[in-house]
């Protein structure tokens, strides 16, 4: 095994040698045990093994894996100092998750929030020691032993099948577990307890009941900074609370799942829709409507009723089961099986704003994220195998377009055959190849995701990061050659013989709702002038100029400008507040007696400046900027 040191040189281990080797060969640990190739970092895990020609690297701090390390690392300490403050612990599970950790516990005593001062205290301590994470591996029976007092873990002990077991040692605390952990606790720069919460030994309600301790740690300080300022902006920026605040939408009791879009909403949602008309007319799209409600034998042949009945609702029709559409695609298959079809009528670009209904646990309902009613920005794509390329280029084309007007940086996943899938192993390695060739065409950087693609075909998903570096899958083109076969769809090539199409099923925002609830966290509420609810808020100082401020506010409505009126007998201080922290509108006009006097306004913008402006002059400015979406 040759290995290529920092410096360039060489190295040449056995086979079989282990990573604490490969690390005791190259000193300080920079380097990346492999083939090829070296990188910078800092050692993190030693459990690994080399093995002959093998491309095999050292887990690095800047490895994708190494937070994940460092937090179930720190998983294991926030244990040992619970156990050392609280003895008699008994503990249960303790994994990394996607922003942290967590440990479930059976306490002598339950404990609160009140009390995380003494465990990050206690947890300081333990890492300030740089005690080494040792692993071990044990018999079942030595297990046994080592968890005697310990009644959740011989639980599952007993569950192991291995004649082996892993365990790893940290100062006072020994655990079952597979690993990997840092070296020692000393490489945990940043840790922080977050919350408290109940939960069921192994989530069984008739089991005992556990005290579940969440936290999050870092290599760095700043990085927690950073992470925790993001958590208290993504709170200001809470969709559900800026949609009461801005009168956008509300959920009821009546209707859980089910939002009410309330006029500013309403506004917000079709300039968002006729945005998406207007891109979708440019690029060669036809509009349809399918039915809301349609058999359970459409279903079926589909294939959605075998993979998706538990989320759809049914309804009884003349004795006959109907299902409320989950999703348009079918009906988009009956608009194309309606009339015979020619290779001249290819590629067909039918888009749809479907709405559609899936059943969801209620506790999964999160404002407009989770919802049981949305509307999807659908279109499906009826195309020859000559054209399956272009087109697919031309939708990746359109989806980067949508995502750059509202500034979403995104990221692609390539996601293949699922286990449950339909339709035969030729068909699933074309539907791939297509999809690769376009992303080459395209010369588009992807990730790809085994085994996660649509039950009918392989997809590109759309991961968009917005203001707080939080990512959001939204759009997709899915590939589908199983759906024409199942409907028998045809049309009859240039040669005159009859051929099957390929079916393109294509989201740019996904679920509108849910894209709504992405723009107002992206933007806080403080969306930009073409697509504000509210462009302009007139505010009058007094009642002197209550009359010149409604003249005003009907020469912007004339001109197509969202404007409203704050005519109140309140200070002008007051209404400035509520007009930039409640109704957070672009532009806010301020008339006085002077204004009103001279014909003038005075215009205060989102940086808080104010310009004097002739109406005529700033009705073209607003309008500018709507028309080309600034």
């Amino acid at each position: 095994m040759e290995i290529v040191l920092p410096d360039g040189s060489k190295k040449t281990l056995d086979a079989g040698a282990t990573v604490a080797d490969v690390a005791a060969s190259i000193g300080a640990g920079l380097a990346k045990a492999a083939l090829a190739g070296k990188i910078d970092g800092e050692l993190v895990d030693l459990t690994a093994t080399v093995h002959d020609g093998a491309a095999v690297e050292i887990i690095t701090a800047k490895s994708p894996e190494a937070l994940h390390i460092l937090r179930h690392s720190c998983a294991h300490i926030m244990a040992e100092a619970v156990q050392e403050l609280y003895p008699g612990t008994q503990i249960a599970f303790g994994p990394a998750t996607d922003d942290g950790y967590f440990y479930d516990f059976l306490l002598p005593e339950n404990i609160s929030s009140d009390v995380f001062g003494a465990i990050e205290k206690k947890m300081t301590e333990i890492i300030k020691k740089n005690e080494p994470f040792v692993r071990e591996v044990v018999t079942v029976e030595q297990a046994k032993e080592i968890f005697a007092d310990q009644r959740f873990k011989l639980e599952h002990i007993d569950d192991l099948t291995d004649e082996e077991i892993t365990i790893y040692r940290h100062g006072s605390f020994v655990d079952l577990c597979s690993g990997p952990h840092i070296p020692s606790a000393g490489k945990i720069g940043a840790i922080k307890l977050m919350k408290l919460a109940g939960a069921y030994w192994r989530a069984d309600a008739s089991r005992e009941q556990l005290q579940r301790l969440y936290g999050t740690a870092f290599f760095k300080k700043a990085e927690l900074d950073e992470y925790l300022h993001n958590l208290e902006e993504a709170e200001k920026r809470d969709h559900r609370k800026i949609g009461r605040e801005m009168d956008l939408f509300m959920m009821r009791d009546e209707a859980p799942g089910f939002p009410f879009f309330l006029p500013n909403g309403m506004l917000l949602k079709n300039t968002l829709l006729e945005y998406w008309r207007e891109i979708h007319h440019k690029a060669g799209y036809v509009e349809i409507s399918t039915p809301l409600i349609m058999n359970r034998h459409l279903w079926e042949t589909s294939g959605h009723w075998d993979h998706y009945k538990d989320n759809m609702y049914s309804t009884t029709i003349d004795d006959e089961e109907y299902c409320i559409k989950p999703m348009n695609c079918p009906g988009g298959v009956l608009v194309y099986a309606s009339k015979p079809r020619s290779y001249r009528d290819l590629p067909i670009r039918a888009g749809e704003i479907g709405t559609v209904h899936r059943h969801e646990m209620r506790g999964a309902l999160h404002g407009l994220f989770r919802v049981r009613c949305f509307n999807q920005d659908d279109a499906h794509l009826f195309v020859r195998p000559d054209q399956l390329t272009e087109e697919i280029v031309g939708v990746v084309r359109l989806i980067d377009s949508v995502y750059q007007q509202f500034g979403f940086k995104y990221h692609v996943e390539l996601s293949t055959r699922p286990d449950d899938s339909m339709g035969s192993d030729e068909d699933w390695e074309a539907a791939e190849s297509g999809l690769k060739t376009a992303l080459a065409e395209l010369g588009m950087n992807y990730e790809l995701n085994e085994g996660d693609g649509a039950f009918y075909g392989p997809k590109i998903d759309f991961h968009l990061e917005d203001s707080l570096g939080r990512t959001w899958q939204c759009g997709t083109v899915q590939l589908d050659f199983q759906m024409p076969q199942n409907f028998d769809l045809e049309y009859v090539d240039h040669d005159g013989t009859k051929k099957r199409p390929i079916m393109l099923h294509r989201v740019c925002f996904g679920s509108v709702e849910r894209f709504i609830g992405i723009l107002i966290e992206h933007y806080a509420g403080k969306f930009p002038v073409w697509l504000a609810p509210m462009q302009v808020k007139v505010l009058c100082v007094s009642e002197k100029s209550r009359d010149y401020a409604h003249q005003v506010a009907a020469k912007l409505d004339e001109a197509g400008i969202r404007v409203a009126v704050d005519d109140r007998d309140a200070k002008i201080g007051y209404k400035i507040r509520e007009a930039r922290s409640i109704d957070r509108v672009p532009y806010m006009i301020i008339v006085g007696e002077k204004e009103a006097e001279e014909g003038t306004i005075s215009v205060r913008d989102r940086s808080n400046e104010t310009h004097p402006f002739a109406t005529d002059e700033f009705i073209a400015k607003v309008l500018e900027e709507t028309r080309t979406r600034a």
